[in-house]
């Protein structure tokens, strides 16, 4: 395609954004050729981030809790899982867990991040527990944890349905879900990378069935690795389609890959340019969800911060305690501070502001940070 032809091409596009007409496949398909200015898809993605969610920045205060790193499968693309007797695989204790649930109190975090390995040696039970066991000692934290592949996991082990699975979590005190595992849906790629694992119809029907049950959920592409162009366009595309049924994805992550440490350790990290421009395409294909995040323990503190200007309006928080992405190679601090975030936020132009897991504007008492009101409730430890 010359110059002029693809000008008049991304015009049409553009035609489409500002009138708030949805995006096509083969629309999505020009925004990732390369030669198609970069700039000029952030800025169209800019434009449906600030009409979506003005100048605002949002974070949040938030822990990440690994339980244990022992799984049964053996995606290519993890560097975090371990066999059950590798002097590397762990298992927490409920003391290790509740003092994890302590530090994420005194540090304010209204939030625990809970995703693991599939230990093929404890019972859903013990998985219910750790819900149960942080929901009742720490009830004002929200609970967001179990991605669906773990869903997946605790149906194969109880013989029961998706549907039973998630109430029953939910009576435990889990609040939301993760998005991960959604990796890449299309057979082409999912099955070269995590053949054995939830498979798309799986992760797509757990999602489904938490939006009916009133449990919002976050959503995931994982790209870099095997993936074309194509694939992504067709994962964003599925996600939307689920979105336009169920509307309960709050927010959706790309998460740029980190081939260290991996099966996969062959491949070059995606470029910069890359994340900038995964992100603009999403957020101008996925019109229905209303939160974009530019995750800044994979992306990198500097490229996240420009993915404010790309579509993104969320760079997570202050992440105490990941695992996983660190132990594939990510360079990042393993957490930021309040300070630090707020700054970041700022020095991108955007305006900072606190936000719960489903996002509700948090406000903290200055005088006591472990205290916060969201709405009309009270988020303070008595």
């Amino acid at each position: 395609m010359i110059q002029t032809e693809r000008d008049a091409r991304f015009r049409e596009i553009r035609d489409k954004v500002e009138s708030g007409e949805r995006l096509s496949m083969e629309d999505g398909l020009f925004l990732y050729d390369p030669d198609v200015r970069l700039q000029e898809v952030g800025l169209l993605a800019n434009l449906v981030r600030e009409r979506m969610n003005g100048n605002v920045g949002f974070y949040n205060i938030n822990t990440h809790l690994n339980p244990t790193n022992v799984c049964v499968y053996r995606c290519r693309f993890c560097a975090f899982r371990s066999d059950l007797r590798d002097p590397k695989g762990y298992v927490m204790d409920d003391e290790q867990v509740l003092a994890r649930g302590q530090e994420a109190h005194e540090a304010g975090c209204t939030e625990m991040h809970i995703v693991g390995g599939l230990h093929h040696k404890k019972p859903y039970e013990w998985y219910r527990h750790l819900i149960e066991l942080l929901h009742e000692a720490y009830p004002k934290i929200h609970l967001k944890g179990w991605t669906a592949v773990e869903i997946n996991w605790f149906e194969f082990q109880t013989k029961q349905s998706v549907r039973w699975v998630l109430e029953d979590l939910k009576a435990a005190g889990l609040g939301s879900m993760p998005g991960g595992g959604a990796e890449i849906f299309h057979p082409e790629v999912r099955d070269q990378i995590c053949e054995h694992k939830a498979t798309t119809h799986a992760w797509l029907d757990i999602h489904r069935t938490a939006h009916e049950l009133g449990i919002r959920t976050n959503c995931t592409m994982l790209y870099g690795h095997l993936e074309k162009a194509y694939h992504r366009i067709d994962h964003l595309l599925r996600l939307r389609e689920l979105q336009d049924q169920t509307g309960g994805f709050q927010v959706f992550i790309p998460l740029a890959f980190h081939p260290e440490n991996t099966k996969l350790d062959h491949l070059k990290k995606p470029s910069a340019l890359m994340d900038l421009r995964t992100m603009a395409v999403s957020r101008l294909m996925l019109d229905n969800i209303q939160h974009i995040k530019a995750y800044w323990i994979m992306l990198g503190i500097e490229t996240a911060q420009t993915a404010l200007a790309y579509g993104a309006d969320d760079i997570d928080g202050t992440v105490r305690h990941e695992l996983i992405y660190h132990d594939a190679g990510a360079t990042t601090p393993q957490s930021l501070s309040v300070e630090q975030i707020r700054q970041l936020i700022a020095e991108a132009g955007r305006e900072p502001v606190e936000r719960n897991t489903v996002y509700q504007t948090v406000l903290r008492d200055p005088h006591d940070f472990t205290c916060w009101e969201i709405g009309s409730e009270v988020g303070c430890e008595v």
